[in-house]
């Protein structure tokens, strides 16, 4: 079956082909968005559809378009055809994923007009968390706000489930006997425990501004921070884009690429230096904050696009995590840099992997699924 994946994030879109059940990509793209009125994105979804077609790969030759989505909410918690209904409800659950939601629908949109005869279908981020129990899922809340619908789903879930079956493969074992802790650390960053294959706590919640910090999301701060300046006269809008847009890496050092900091941070830059510490020092609380909800940690895993290609980052947040047996196990020596998947060290109980962050196939399959149950 050949499938189109579609991954809409903030800045771009990643267009994905493949034919499975191979995982090797036929056609690979990254298409930055020109604009954010509806326009623009069927415009870039159009371009990388051109773009497919001038690679000698025919857009009637494509069986079934999967669409990564953030946050199904409480309703999906499995890949869904993308009907008119299900893409509605994407787009309504937008104030939860503000950065993400409208987009994927837009896209979807945009996807089913170019490619009316495929299948295609939704995929959730969310849905691999629906594990979670109800110690990790619920805020110590009043009972009104949990009927209301506030509760912690977690995200990159697609990246874990990814993360999950090639860690068994390196290691030689089955996905049910593997206790592991994934993190993903790229733009967005999260930290997720999976016992046997199912998320049993992740550090993302409600939306995906909790947990740890980002290129230009802050994590977790004090919510009376907020209360604070909604007195000062700042409006929750403007509270929401600071949060967003413009903290994380970027609002200490002005730039959310990694790789630029690292190069700052090598020449002095006070800055940079302080943007990875923080960093740091987050990843490290977060991934040792998990292995409390394990009964033990057989592998921490690096993935996403810092967790892939930043060794000093997998390095530091090693050495902070003593607890683990991790303190001196990673070094920049034994660190060739490259993104391929890899068994970086043995700790005394613990091993450290790199996995290249793979949402694409877990789409792909997905849809080759729900193709077949609607024959």
């Amino acid at each position: 079956m050949r499938v189109l994946v579609l991954n809409p994030g903030s800045a771009n879109l990643k267009a994905t082909v493949l034919d499975l059940p191979g995982t090797e990509p036929r056609s690979d793209s990254t298409t930055p968005w020109t604009g954010p009125d509806p326009d623009a994105r069927r415009a870039v979804v159009t371009s990388a559809a051109d773009g497919i077609a001038r690679t000698g790969i025919p857009l009637d030759t494509i069986d079934g378009v999967g669409y990564r989505v953030v946050h199904g909410g409480e309703r999906f918690v499995a890949p869904a055809v993308a009907d008119d209904e299900v893409v509605a409800a994407i787009a309504a659950s937008g104030d939860l994923a503000p950065l993400h939601n409208p987009i994927a629908a837009e896209t979807i949109r945009a996807g089913r007009a170019i490619l009316p005869g495929a299948v295609h279908v939704a995929v959730f981020d969310t849905a691999f968390h629906a594990t979670l129990p109800e110690t990790a899922r619920r805020y110590p809340v009043p009972d009104e706000w949990v009927a209301a619908g506030v509760r912690r789903f977690g995200f990159h879930g697609l990246s874990v489930a990814w993360s999950v079956e090639r860690a068994a493969v390196l290691l030689g074992r089955s996905p049910a006997d593997l206790r592991l802790i994934v993190a993903h650390l790229g733009g967005g960053c999260s930290v997720t425990a999976v016992d046997g294959g199912r998320s049993v706590d992740t550090s993302m919640g409600m939306t995906p501004l909790e947990g740890l910090m980002m290129g230009t999301r802050a994590g977790s701060i004090d919510p009376g921070i907020v209360f604070r300046l909604l007195r000062d006269g700042r409006s929750a809008a403007a509270i929401e884009d600071d949060l967003d847009h413009r903290s994380g890496l970027l609002g200490v050092a002005g730039t959310a690429d990694m790789a630029a900091l690292l190069e700052r941070s090598a020449g002095g830059d006070r800055r940079a230096t302080l943007a990875i510490d923080l960093f740091v020092r987050r990843a490290a609380a977060g991934i040792a904050g998990m292995a409390t909800s394990l009964p033990r940690v057989d592998a921490v895993v690096f993935t996403g696009g810092i967790g892939e290609h930043a060794p000093r980052i997998r390095q530091e947040v090693c050495d902070r995590l003593a607890v683990l047996g991790l303190a001196g196990q990673v070094t920049l020596a034994d660190d060739d840099g490259s993104s391929q998947d890899a068994i970086l060290a043995h700790g005394p109980a613990t091993a450290v992997l790199r996995i290249r962050a793979r949402e694409d196939v877990v789409v792909a399959r997905a849809v080759s699924e729900a193709s077949a149950s609607a024959r």
